[in-house]
Formats: structure tokens, C-alpha cells, sequence
């Protein structure tokens, strides 16, 4: 498993559309989750120890980024022919257990995950209300342990999104496992 960062943020880079499978079988497009003030796009998975590391401090920062109208779309782009942990069913395990306040969608063909160019699990997006980006950054400082009193970088700067349309200049890259790229 080897641990990449995905490039810094093209600010003003616009979002692609995509239009994927919710685990609650409906569909979900780009359009019809964006918030009044922002959407956070983020490509995460099951079986990822960086994913998993954050999942608890995630679900309540998009708790609270919904009180400042941004929404919060998760995508699974892996191939659970080789990961199992990625299948559709535990996609909607994880949900559950996790309790996600947000769509959790699968991206079969992988070709929303082409679209962003997203490289790995977690990759974050953060786009404001003209589905304009404004941040490509980490979650925070913890790698695959839980940082004690990190900074909650997604969190502040999808706030500052929020408030102004605009991202932080300075912006630290994710790291986390490549996507699962299917072979066919």
C-alpha cells in the first residue's frame, strides 16, 4: 500500500458533474447536493488506515459544515474486486455504523474519480457555492493514528469558504492510499 499526495488546489478549477449510486440506491448529482455556500467533494473507501483514522472527527466536522450551508458528498471509486472491504454492501455497513449524515456513493465505472483527478483515499475537494475549488488539502495533521489536538484544516477551511467564497492560499496536500484503479 503505498501512501501518495495529491497535487496542490487549482483554484478556480470547476467542478465535473456526476450523477452516481447513493447506498440508499438513488442517484445523486453534483447539482442537487450543493450546499447554499459551498460543496466538499471527498474520495474515501473502506479499507484505507488513513480513512479510518479520521472517520469519527469527519462525520461531525460535516455535521457542522452543514450548519454553514456546505454540503458534503462522499465517493468510493475503488474496484472491490480486490478489495473487498470496498464493496457496495460494506459501503453501506460503514455508512451505518458510522452514521454519515451524507450521500456515500459508489463510482462503478471510476470515471467521477477520473474526472477530479483524484489520486487517493482521502481526497478532498472543497468547492464553493459556484462550484468553483478553493481547497485541496488534508483533513489535518494525522497521518493513520489520530493526531491528539491537530489542527482541523478541511473543517477551517471549508468555514472560510463558506463565509467568504474563497479557499486559503496556503493549503497542505492529503495523503492517503492510491485508488484502486480497476484493470479493465
Amino acid at each position: 500500500m503505498a501512501s501518495l499526495n495529491p497535487p496542490v488546489c487549482d483554484f478556480g478549477w470547476q467542478a465535473p458533474d456526476f450523477s452516481l449510486q447513493n447506498i440508499d440506491g438513488s442517484m445523486i448529482s453534483r447539482d442537487l447536493i450543493m450546499g447554499k455556500n459551498g460543496l466538499l467533494v471527498m474520495f474515501i473507501c473502506n479499507h484505507c488506515p488513513y480513512v479510518k483514522a479520521i472517520f469519527p472527527r469527519l462525520v461531525n466536522d460535516v455535521l457542522e459544515l452543514k450548519m454553514l450551508g456546505v454540503n458534503t458528498v462522499a465517493i468510493m471509486s475503488n474496484d472491490p474486486a480486490d478489495y473487498p472491504e470496498d464493496s457496495f454492501e460494506n459501503m453501506q455497513k460503514v455508512a451505518h455504523q458510522m452514521e454519515f449524515s451524507f450521500p456515500y456513493l459508489w463510482d462503478k465505472t471510476q470515471s467521477v474519480a477520473k474526472a477530479y483527478n483524484a489520486v487517493c483515499t482521502p481526497d478532498f475537494f472543497g468547492f464553493n457555492n459556484k462550484a468553483e475549488l478553493q481547497y485541496r488539502g488534508r483533513f489535518d495533521e494525522s497521518r493513520k493514528d489520530t493526531a491528539p489536538h491537530s489542527t482541523r484544516d478541511l473543517f477551517h477551511a471549508m468555514k472560510q469558504i463558506a463565509e467568504t467564497g474563497v479557499g486559503p492560499k496556503e493549503q497542505v496536500a492529503s495523503i492517503g492510499c492510491s485508488i484502486k484503479w480497476s484493470n479493465l
